[in-house]
Order: structure tokens, then sequence, then C-alpha cells
């Protein structure tokens, strides 16, 4: 007769703790925040490029290339921060 393998339960010590739950999340949410930012500049750098002259397009490209850059560099040092405040959890 064969016996089935069951999954067994870890100790709850192996758990991981929360804060480390909660840099992965917070970790995923910069980089897809970052993501975003470099989707939205190119999108904005296609609009500067298709405006054809456009006065009001080329501002709103350019604005939207600023938002996007200044949220790159937001991502990025929340990442950093949140690699540097790990560090102290471990």
């Amino acid at each position: 007769m064969e016996f089935i393998n069951i999954a067994h339960a870890g100790v709850i010590s192996d758990a991981p703790s929360l804060a480390s739950a909660g840099m992965k999340i917070l970790n995923f949410l910069l980089s897809v925040f970052g993501i975003v930012a470099i989707i939205m500049l190119v999108v904005s750098g296609v609009t500067y490029f298709f405006s054809a002259g456009n006065e009001e397009m080329n501002k709103k490209a350019k604005r939207a290339t600023t938002y996007a850059i200044v949220g790159i560099i937001l991502a990025m040092s929340g990442m950093i921060i949140v690699r540097m405040i790990s560090q102290f959890y471990k």
C-alpha cells in the first residue's frame, strides 16, 4: 500500500516577519510606479513627436515629460530608501 505525502505547515517562527512582508510589498509597488513613469515618458515623447508644431500639444508633452522624470526619480529614490531601511531589519 502506497502512502500519499501530505503537505505539512511549517512552524510559525518560519513565517516572514511583518516588516519583511511590508518591504516586499513596498518594493513591488515602487517597481510598478517606476514602470508606469517610464511608459509615461515614452508616451509623452511620442506625443511631442506627433504634435506637428501645435503649441498646446507641445506644452502638454513637455509637462508630461517633466512629471514622468520626477516620477522616475521618486520611484528610484523610494527604492533606495526602502532597501536602506530593510538592511536594519535583517
